[in-house]
């Protein structure tokens, strides 16, 4: 009979560390808003230019419109993106921005990441 750590024929993994109260694992300093998938690749396309159309962000991102839309709120409600709605002509623009928040927040995301995947074992 094999038990939840180990398969039939293989040996047992390793125990599993156990977080105490109190400790912040570094997973735990992930930016929250920043770790989604979606939000994240807008931030790292707007982080790449000075400003973006929604169009732009559209097609890079893949994202739907209404996705592409609420993601965008969520990130202008955090202060990382700065949203100006124009028109051109009749027709509407909307002009996206990362902010200095915005960047300063993906500049530590990356650091975190960074350092939560150095401690995996080789």
């Amino acid at each position: 009979m094999t038990g939840p750590d180990e398969v039939a024929g293989m040996q047992p993994l390793a125990p599993r560390p156990v977080a105490e109260p109190g400790d912040r694992l570094p997973a735990a300093l992930l930016d929250r808003l920043l770790h989604e998938p979606a939000r994240l690749v807008i931030a790292t396309l707007l982080f790449a230019v000075e400003s973006a159309d929604f169009l732009f962000l559209l097609h890079e991102s893949g994202l739907s419109k209404g996705n592409l839309s609420s993601h965008l709120a969520r990130l202008e409600a955090a202060g990382y993106v700065a949203i100006e709605k124009t028109f051109r002509g009749k027709i509407p623009l909307t002009i996206c921005r990362l902010t200095d928040s915005g960047r300063d927040a993906l500049r530590r995301y990356r650091e975190q990441l960074k350092r939560l995947v150095d401690t995996l074992p080789e």
